[in-house]
């Protein structure tokens, strides 16, 4: 059995709670109609387990999809040293879990209301709800940022400020459709191009140079 997302539960077992009351008052295909709600809410909150044998220096995707663009961070995000942004647009269809990109220290950790604008266009990152991360690396500064798309309407972060957090561990999950932008140091040199899927946890997005951090 494919492991499950406990954030999941209420979406799973309040259709199959009406579906039952549906089945006993006499509507059966209302009924279907609540389990099939349920069969697809347990789809989407999968959480299969993840690993990488990928060496330290190399940064993974944050979440499964298939990156939208890649290019020049928004100009405060470069000022901070972070003028890459990789962006990964997660459908209805892909896990919804996300991991850490790096292993290091969390240094921020913010959640942002906003709008629901479809993930897909540009002005997503910056107007619709999303939490940032800024995690210290081991190999040099990488952040994150999950977007709320016009379906999802919930962004879970798990991190708090000040927390030591492992490459490729469980960080949080976007109910229903959204994006994440990942944002990498000049010094980190991306590896993968638009129309990629991505694996959470798996696939390689950039590399730092190897050795110790000049």
């Amino acid at each position: 059995m494919v492991p499950f997302a406990p954030e999941g539960y209420p979406f799973v077992l309040v259709p199959a709670m009406a579906g039952i009351l549906a089945w006993v008052f006499g509507y059966p295909i209302l009924a279907w109609a609540c389990w099939l709600a349920m069969v697809a809410c347990v789809a989407f909150f999968r959480d299969p387990a993840r690993r990488s044998d990928a060496a330290p220096e190399v940064v993974l995707a944050p979440a499964d999809g298939k990156v939208l663009s890649v290019g020049a961070a928004p100009a405060a995000l470069a000022e901070r040293g972070l003028p890459q942004q990789v962006s990964i647009f997660m459908s209805p269809a892909n896990v919804h879990v996300n991991r850490a990109p790096v292993s290091g220290w969390v240094r921020e950790a913010t959640h942002t209301p906003g709008k629901h604008f479809p993930a897909f266009r540009d002005k997503a990152s910056d107007l619709n709800e999303h939490s940032f991360v800024l995690i210290e690396g081991d190999n040099g500064p990488v952040a994150y940022k999950q977007i709320a798309g016009s379906l999802a309407r919930r962004v879970v972060c798990d991190l708090a400020a000040g927390q030591r957090v492992e490459r490729g561990r469980r960080v949080g999950l976007i109910k229903f459709g959204s994006r994440v932008d990942l944002f990498l140091p000049a010094g980190a040199s991306v590896e993968v191009a638009p129309g990629r899927i991505t694996r959470a946890g798996v696939t390689p997005v950039a590399r730092f140079a190897p050795g110790p951090r000049p």
